[in-house]
């Protein structure tokens, strides 16, 4: 069910992520930014870059060959694991799979040396922070501004957006793995 990305993958990763968080195909599911941004939320070239990354683990969940989800971790000098690009398809979305996949990432973390996971949200998306609250990420008190100007991140919608940054502690689950 969970395996490492390869450089082949790189095409179903976009579209799972595109899938997730733009466009009418994401309402089908409950984590979709259509209402806040237009526009790409990745691309083929970044997607590949990260694939070149060592630093980098792009973890998958798989259907019967097929990419129903994704997650990525980068772990820096510091110990700490910086998740991203978390995508389930949408029609699949509260299954659990999420928590799994989740889960899986913080191990490939904890197993890559990092101690703490951290990531960020949109702030205008309560329901996402309360569902990273339940699996113990903590709201730091810090911000990042939104990359206003940067068509590579989205077309925003609205003018206050900003990203929390959420933070877990991994030693429980480095002792688990």
């Amino acid at each position: 069910m969970f395996r490492s990305a390869r450089a082949a993958d790189a095409p179903a990763i976009v579209a799972l992520v595109e899938s997730a968080y733009r466009g009418d195909a994401s309402r089908a599911g409950w984590t979709t930014e259509a209402e806040l941004l237009d526009g790409q939320r990745t691309d083929l070239s970044e997607v590949q870059a990260l694939l070149a990354d060592a630093r980098v683990a792009l973890c998958l969940a798989t259907l019967r060959s097929e990419v129903i989800g994704s997650v990525c971790v980068r772990v820096d000098p510091s110990g700490t694991a910086h998740i991203g690009m978390f995508a389930i398809r949408p029609t699949l979305q509260r299954a659990g799979l999420g928590r799994a996949l989740l889960e899986e990432a913080e191990h490939e973390a904890a197993a890559r040396g990092a101690e703490v996971a951290e990531m960020t949200v949109i702030e205008q998306r309560p329901e996402l922070l309360a569902w990273y609250a339940r699996r113990g990420y903590h709201d730091t008190g810090e911000h990042e501004p939104f990359p206003y100007g940067n068509p590579r991140f989205g077309l925003p919608k609205r003018g206050d957006l900003r990203f929390v940054v959420l933070r877990k502690r991994l030693s429980s689950a480095r002792a688990r793995g």
